[in-house]
């Protein structure tokens, strides 16, 4: 291991190759006339500039080799091209002029290309767009994109759901590393705030290839809020107000970056009251949340490095039943206090067209559950100064946790990008990671445990005259200790194949098929009580195998100058699928439930258009259809199955003189009826919910200052969400509320 860091460190010290500028112009390609203000940007260096009034640009000490440039600005087509430095002439690059939104560079998948460039289909989501439509947490606004969902327990805690596939199915990476947070409980929700978060990309199906075992179902990749252009710096402060829990939302940030040093900081407030329904406030979905980021980052000509560091401490409620009707913000018992450490390191070694990408990651989740019936004279100071500071459980005496548990993974990820070929791209690598948790409270959900993995993979990218073929191969293997002396290991190999091609100038077909695999988690394998929030006793069975998927994709896509159209099917099948089923038995009151196998199937996909008539470009009508259904090859379905739903959205956009940004919009999201359900839940009725809302920024005293509001729910629709597990005690989803949102651009 020694070794292995002087190698990283060597690397990161040395220069193997000397540096060009590159000079050109951007051009209208229907005018010939320059484009002022364009963004010109090599995604894999991370630097950029704009053009000036002659549509000109220079970007200095770019490394020899081949490099890709993006170019994109608002009314044109997003333009990508590969040249091999050294250049003889100055660039120029065309632009097509477009109404439809810009691309941007996906980072989730291997190569970093943009959407209309890859073989795999990646949905991808701007965070403020998110919050603009009211969204009122990360896990609420995921929720509003096509293919996904969330399981959720009131308004604070979700759980991401990819075509009916959620927990440990789905894998969270944030700050390019995976989030563990004990994500295997049902009430466990993601642990992290959207302040300081700039977008998602969502890879629906198997990723395993890139990402090894919990990437059965897909990926959720959160990028984290981009560094300050090179010698300038900003800051900004933000704040929301949602009417229906009395509760508000806040946040600041500064961000600095220099020729070669840069660096941010965001902290984030946001306190909620019961949620309300046209009847009632819904006793215990209170909550608070604390949260911090920040980031420094160095570069020089051959390499760059990235230290991210991001703490979220949360108290939320876990609503049992209603009962008081307050709008104190304080939860009451039970409740689970959650503190979750991100440390994240990136760094990358350039050299003559290759690369080498390593990345050390290290999340520590701190897991306490209080309870009503776990009360105690005897405690730390350290507990005293924490309650003290929180006493508002209305209880004097100090509480000690029933549930306490720490939870430490240590993961590396590292990728060496091979010299590139006229038409071939490769990379290489390694992954691995060491997790360890711990039980300090009197109950224990699952034991004390250790796990190792280490995946080994490959992935090619082929471009051919009439299509781009993209194939990979991998091998995972992960070692679980339990203290009580289980011991299983578990190996899998995976591999993807896809093409992409274009069938017309404007119509793109991808068609990829993809292995991935789960092994069983803790809680599946040594499960032995009773789990506060979902009232009944699982009992884990230590013989599970593997999960095993293969998935096929099929994509089709129209884009011209005004409108869009696409399809996505998918069908996924699942050999030794894990679920729980009661056995009619109870233990202490609480239903028992078994973990068992069965051979399942999943198909379904989303379709939809967006148009922008002309010549009205500024106007925007988007419609999306979404369904999924799962069954166990035994005929029965399987559960958390989202209902069908239809989404019809009419947008506007606008400038003026007082105006920039401008924006308004009218939603009405439809939910079917969900009768296709698993052996322990209910059928959900069908509904309707409209939303609306409007902003734009401002100049005020010489301060850009943007302005939201939006509604949800406007005609107070009492209706239960198929995948709310307050859905089974009679509980409503929330009501009407009014959302407003105030930034300054300092």
């Amino acid at each position: 291991m020694k070794y292995f860091y002087t190698l990283l460190l060597f690397l990161a010290a040395t220069h193997l190759y000397s540096q060009q500028n590159i000079t050109g112009i951007i051009i209208d390609q229907d005018t010939n006339h320059p484009i002022e203000f364009a963004t010109v940007y090599i995604p894999k260096l991370e630097k950029g500039t704009t053009t000036n009034q002659e549509g000109g640009f220079t970007l200095k000490g770019i490394p020899l080799g081949t490099q890709n440039i993006i170019v994109s600005i608002v009314g044109y087509q997003t333009a990508s091209q590969n040249i091999i430095l050294p250049l003889n002439t100055p660039l120029t690059m065309a632009l097509k002029p477009s109404a439809i939104e810009m691309e941007e560079v996906i980072i989730s998948t291997p190569f970093h290309k943009l959407q209309s460039e890859n073989v795999m289909k990646v949905e991808r989501a701007n965070i403020k767009a998110l919050q603009q439509q009211g969204a009122m947490n990360l896990s609420e606004g995921l929720s509003t994109i096509a293919g996904v969902e969330s399981v959720s327990t009131g308004v604070s805690i979700g759980k991401p759901v990819i075509r009916g596939l959620s927990s440990n199915r789905v894998l969270v990476y944030a700050q390019g590393i995976r989030l563990e947070n004990q994500q295997f409980g049902d009430e466990h929700g993601l642990g992290i705030s959207d302040a300081g978060i700039e977008s998602v990309e969502v890879i629906k199906g198997p990723a395993s290839l890139l990402y090894g075992s919990d990437a059965l179902g897909g990926v959720l990749y959160l990028n984290p809020e981009r560094y300050a252009s090179r010698n300038s710096s900003a800051s900004n402060i933000e704040g929301k107000y949602f009417s229906n829990t009395k509760g508000y939302s806040t946040n600041a940030g500064y961000k600095s970056s220099g020729e070669n040093l840069k660096f941010l900081f965001r902290g984030s407030l946001a306190e909620h009251s019961d949620y309300n329904t046209e009847d009632y406030r819904v006793t215990n979905t209170r909550f608070r949340e604390q949260d911090f980021k920040a980031g420094i980052g160095y570069q020089n000509d051959g390499f760059k490095t990235d230290f991210r560091y991001n703490v979220n401490h949360s108290k939320l409620g876990i609503p049992e039943e209603i009962g008081e009707q307050s709008t104190n913000r304080a939860p009451l018992l039970p409740y689970q206090d959650l503190t979750n450490h991100i440390f994240s390191l990136k760094s990358t070694s350039f050299f003559k067209n290759s690369r080498l990408d390593y990345t050390f990651g290290y999340t520590y989740n701190d897991r306490k559950e209080f309870e009503e019936h776990h009360e105690h004279d005897d405690h730390s100071a350290e507990e005293q100064h924490q309650d003290d500071a929180y006493d508002h459980t209305e209880k004097e005496s100090v509480l000690d946790p029933a549930l306490y548990m720490k939870l430490k993974t240590a993961n590396y990820d590292i990728k060496y990008n091979l010299p590139r070929t006229e038409t071939i791209e490769t990379i290489v690598g390694i992954q691995g990671m060491n997790q360890t948790n711990k039980n300090y409270g009197e109950e224990q959900l699952i034991p004390d445990a250790t796990i190792n993995d280490f995946g080994v993979l490959a992935t090619s990218h082929i471009h051919f005259n009439a299509a781009d073929l993209q194939l990979g191969v991998r091998f995972d293997t992960r070692d679980i200790k339990v203290n009580s002396g289980i011991h299983k290991s578990y190996n899998s190999f995976n591999g993807s194949v896809g093409v992409k091609t274009n069938l017309t100038e404007n119509t793109v077909v991808r068609l990829n098929m993809a292995s991935g695999f789960r092994a069983p988690n803790l809680a599946e394998l040594t499960s032995n009580g009773s789990h506060e929030g979902t009232n009944r006793y699982e009992i884990g069975n230590s013989e599970l195998k593997n999960e095993q998927n293969i998935q096929a994709d099929l994509t089709l896509e129209h884009g011209s100058k005004h409108f869009e159209f696409f399809v996505n099917g998918f069908y996924n099948t699942i050999n030794n699928y894990i679920y729980l089923t009661p056995t009619g038995a109870l233990i202490n009151n609480d239903p028992v439930f078994l973990y068992l196998q069965e051979d399942a199937s999943l198909y379904g996909g989303e379709i939809g258009f967006h148009l922008h008539p002309h010549p009205i470009h500024w106007l925007h009508l988007e419609s999306s259809f979404e369904t999924v259904t799962g069954k166990q090859d035994n005929g029965a379905y399987l559960p958390l199955i989202p209902a069908n739903s239809l989404t019809n959205k009419i947008r506007v956009e606008f400038e003026n003189n007082q105006v920039s940004k401008g924006y308004a919009f009218v939603k009405l999201k439809s939910t079917f009826k969900q009768n296709n359900t698993s052996a322990f839940e209910t059928t959900t009725d069908g509904y309707n919910l409209l939303s609306a809302g409007f902003g734009g920024d401002f100049i005020v005293f010489n301060t850009t200052c943007g302005v939201s509001l939006s509604g949800s729910n406007l005609t107070n629709k009492t209706y239960f969400n198929h995948l709310s597990r307050l859905k089974s005690d009679g509980i409503f989803n929330m009501g009407r509320s009014f959302n407003l949102g105030l930034t300054f651009i300092l």
